[in-house]
């Protein structure tokens, strides 16, 4: 059933469908703290700062979970790990609907929550689809990234509409319970973690695999700390760090930054949904470029972008502006993720990229930690934005030239093997 034939349907983009929709609910709402920001502010009587350091210290539990879930997907499997993940989500939500100072709100809502997205969250799925796709990997995981996308574009006025309707505990309440009805079928009848013996390869590629596989045999495997002292892991890492700078900037103060700048709040979320928006039809064609071409010079060029995009956003007046703004920005959103996914298992290996996506993603985490205590801190500070989005833009500059110096993908291979014969 699972085998690869010409006219019949592969049972891998199963797979990359169901973590796609899981995606889109886990990163729609971590990346859609936005509409909650200033009603939990208001509601529980906290200042922007406050709130910001608790968001950041959620930022940072889940980066620290991601390496967690992890090891647990290549010891556990997929299933304990979504599972687990959904059991604290709904248990974690029912906590921060009921928490009222600011200890117990940062325990349930930063701490509780964020693991609990952390075990559901790409880096718990990437493994699966790394191991069911070999020709077309670079396609799978952009799906996934279009999930992230989508969840930013559907999730931010989807949230905001709620959050007016019925109030931001009501809203979280009713997240819980859609998110367990959604992940748990899904984790017990769609994630299979045995692939078939040769993915989705044409035939003409399996006998050339075969044909290879005497020499790649005699290769020494790498593990993770030979991984972690060679140089591509770390630009990796660092490129993460400015993209989750970026991105948890924008998902946390996107709106109260628009909404300082005088657009309303309905015409701030669909500004920050229009960029996810975008995204989700971009992923279709980097998806296909990221098999066809240089993987790092597209990375490169989406961080390059997205970098002039954060120094426009902060200036758009008219509403034209703003949805121009998030137009362009919205092309090179997404694929980061889905890049700096697949090049390291490129260069490492699908056997590791689950714990090494997982360590790399940690510096994505720390950088939107960083950005979501900084947007509240700055602004109360300087009472201006640019002291946050303006670094975002040079940090995201900094990642593109990181980018560029990431090895060429006919020279990837040579990496796990330099690191072995020097342990």
């Amino acid at each position: 059933m699972d085998k690869q034939a010409p006219g019949r349907w592969y049972f891998g983009w199963n797979i990359v469908g169901a973590a796609t929709v899981l995606t889109l609910l886990t990163v729609g709402l971590r990346m859609g703290i936005g509409p909650f920001f200033l009603p939990m502010a208001d509601g529980l009587g906290f200042s922007r700062s406050l709130l910001s350091g608790i968001v950041a210290v959620g930022m940072l539990c889940y980066g620290l979970g991601m390496p967690l879930a992890g090891y647990l997907v290549s010891t556990r499997g997929t299933r304990f790990v979504l599972l687990t993940g959904a059991a604290i989500v709904v248990a974690s939500s029912i906590w921060t609907v009921f928490a009222r100072g600011p200890i117990e709100f940062l325990l349930a809502f930063g701490v509780a929550l964020s693991i609990g997205l952390a075990f559901t969250s790409p880096v718990a799925l990437t493994p699966v689809i790394s191991r069911w796709f070999t020709r077309q990997r670079g396609m799978a995981l952009f799906f996934l990234s279009t999930g992230s996308m989508a969840g930013i574009a559907l999730m931010t006025p989807t949230l905001t509409f709620a959050i007016s309707a019925v109030g931001w505990r009501e809203t979280l309440l009713g997240f819980a319970v859609l998110f367990a009805l959604l992940t748990v079928p899904v984790a017990l009848f769609v994630m299979r973690d045995t692939a078939p013996e040769h993915t989705d390869l044409l035939p003409h590629q399996i006998v050339d695999k075969k044909s290879s596989g005497k020499a790649a045999a005699k290769a020494p495997d790498t593990r993770v700390k030979d991984a972690v002292r060679t140089l591509p892991f770390w630009q990796v890492a660092l490129g993460l760090f400015a993209c989750g700078f970026s991105m948890n900037l924008l998902g946390t103060h996107g709106m109260p930054m628009l909404m300082d700048h005088g657009f309303d709040a309905t015409t701030s979320s669909l500004g920050i949904g229009l960029i996810g928006l975008v995204a989700i039809f971009s992923t279709l064609v980097l998806g296909r470029m990221s098999d066809q071409v240089e993987r790092r010079n597209i990375l490169a060029t989406i961080y390059l972008v997205r970098g002039l995009g954060f120094f426009a956003l902060v200036m758009v007046g008219a509403h034209w502006e703003l949805y121009a703004a998030a137009t362009i920005g919205g092309i090179v959103w997404a694929g980061s993720i889905a890049l700096s996914s697949a090049i390291l298992a490129d260069v490492y290996g699908v056997r590791l990229v689950g714990v090494l996506y997982g360590l790399t993603y940690l510096g994505h985490q720390v950088g939107g930690m960083i950005s979501s205590w900084l947007g509240g801190w700055a602004f109360e500070r300087f009472h201006t934005h640019w002291v946050a989005f303006g670094a975002a833009g040079a940090l995201l500059l900094l990642a593109a030239i990181i980018s560029m110096q990431l090895p060429r993908r006919g020279a990837l291979r040579a990496v796990p093997a330099m690191a072995a014969s020097r342990s």
